[in-house]
């Protein structure tokens, strides 16, 4: 048994199936499949039970893993220390951003981090699923979200607030709307599981549900503050898409009582696998998102 096999065992079992492992290493599905059965020969034992869809590593296969993956890792950063010495930062980081926070936010930090560290590159992906990060494509993604998935490394950026707000025009028209009861008598624009989660709080009023009116409702938040500047409804948001708009008056924020839309509330996450090995050029990058984070939640 070498490194190679014991690399080839960390790769199945990270993949979760032997189709997946050869379609990441290049390779065919029997290729895999030969060099898999050769080790477990060799070792006269059984490494992976294997079903038509996925493998379950048995005993024996999970400390080999484990094993495989500490050295791999050993393996990497030994290379990459002798492949950057006497270099600065270099290295190519690929990272997942949603569309709306980070075109909004983190597009001015990837700039800036490109700015300090000018022999590293930056490959962004700007969207919101999470299968880029599973299978591979991206070393780390940053998502917002209630809860980040129990398998993976969750890094807390800050939570993310909402809030009601509505163009000056509108305002005018149909008045100031001042609590969750009263945007039953407004036009609303907001997100599909925000209108979902503000009806099921009718419950908390009193009633069967909350009865709103989306004129409006969409994934994608820069179609929805652009609908809400030009007084189409009153939005109800994260902070981050109406902050400026707010300051400098394009938008009025509704008096609504502090914490009466906590339950709105989510948080932001740095994602990663906690198998993949980290270059310096991506732990540096992860180090300095959740600094910015932190300054602009302490501004």
């Amino acid at each position: 048994m070498n490194l190679a096999t014991l690399s080839l065992l960390v790769d199945i079992i990270e993949a979760g199936n032997l189709s997946k492992a050869a379609a990441r290493l290049g390779v065919s599905r029997a290729s895999v499949s030969q060099r898999l059965n050769q080790l477990e020969r060799e070792l006269d034992q059984q490494l992976l039970r294997r079903t038509t869809r996925q493998i379950e590593p048995t005993e024996l296969g999970w400390k080999l893993y484990a094993h495989g993956r500490a050295m791999r890792k050993e393996l990497l950063a030994a290379s990459e220390a002798v492949s950057t010495l006497g270099q600065g930062l270099q290295g190519t980081v690929r990272l997942s951003v949603p569309s709306g926070y980070g075109q909004l936010t983190m597009s001015a930090w990837l700039t800036e981090f490109m700015q300090i560290y000018p022999g590293v590159t930056l490959e962004v992906v700007f969207n919101n699923d999470m299968a880029d990060l599973l299978e591979g494509e991206v070393d780390f993604a940053m998502r917002v979200m209630a809860e980040p998935p129990l398998n993976l490394v969750a890094r807390n950026m800050g939570p993310v607030h909402y809030v009601a707000c509505a163009a000056p025009a509108l305002v005018q028209q149909h008045g100031m709307p001042g609590s969750l009861a009263d945007l039953h008598q407004v036009p609303l624009i907001t997100s599909n599981l925000t209108g979902q989660k503000l009806r099921l709080a009718g419950h908390h009023l009193g009633g069967t549900e909350l009865r709103i009116k989306p004129r409006l409702m969409s994934a994608n938040f820069y179609f929805l503050r652009d609908a809400i500047l030009q007084g189409l409804g009153v939005g109800v948001v994260p902070d981050y898409m109406v902050r400026e708009p707010l300051q400098r008056g394009d938008l009025v924020r509704l008096p609504f009582a502090p914490g009466s839309l906590d339950f709105l509330s989510t948080h932001k996450y740095l994602l990663y696998m906690p198998t993949r090995f980290q270059t310096r050029a991506i732990a540096t990058l992860i180090d300095f998102l959740l600094a910015k984070a932190a300054q602009q939640g302490a501004g």
